[in-house]
């Protein structure tokens, strides 16, 4: 096993999710304005593998790979249609007090959240209709 099969698949992984529409956003078009909506974004990622053999000459070997990301609403920038210069420009930020930018942030933070939550209980295929905090059963070959 190489240890760059893991880091290549995640690295291939991570180049699907990095593309212009995830860090600008879609364009928001109206009648008098386009909207351009801008995340921040933040990825990490890791990979291991080892391998060993026990006394009696049984061995084995294991890689894995993982990473995380959260997008965070950060601004609205605003062109208004007809307008030329600096005065048909407007950037809205998000980080401000006022409820609807708390609340946006607010959602996308919850979002990351949950889906972190649901990773660390091991929530996938295997899982399906386990309650929450039971553990699949192993199988084991012998």
């Amino acid at each position: 096993m190489d240890i760059n099969d893991p880091i290549k698949t995640t690295v291939e992984e991570i180049r699907k999710v990095l593309n212009i529409e995830n860090v600008i956003g879609e364009v928001i078009e109206s009648e008098d304005k386009v909207m351009i909506p801008v995340t921040r974004m933040g990825m990490a990622f890791g990979a291991g593998m080892g391998e060993g053999k026990a006394p009696d000459n049984r061995g084995g070997s294991g890689a894995g790979a993982g990473g995380g990301a959260g997008i965070e609403p950060v601004a609205v920038v605003v062109v208004f249609k007809g307008m030329t210069g600096p005065e048909g420009v407007k950037v809205m930020s998000l980080k401000s007090a006022d409820p609807l930018s708390r609340a946006i942030g607010e959602a996308g933070s919850a979002i990351v959240d949950v889906m972190s939550e649901a990773g660390k209980l091991g929530m996938g295929k295997k899982d399906k209709g386990k309650k929450k905090g039971e553990k699949a059963e192993k199988e084991t070959k012998e």
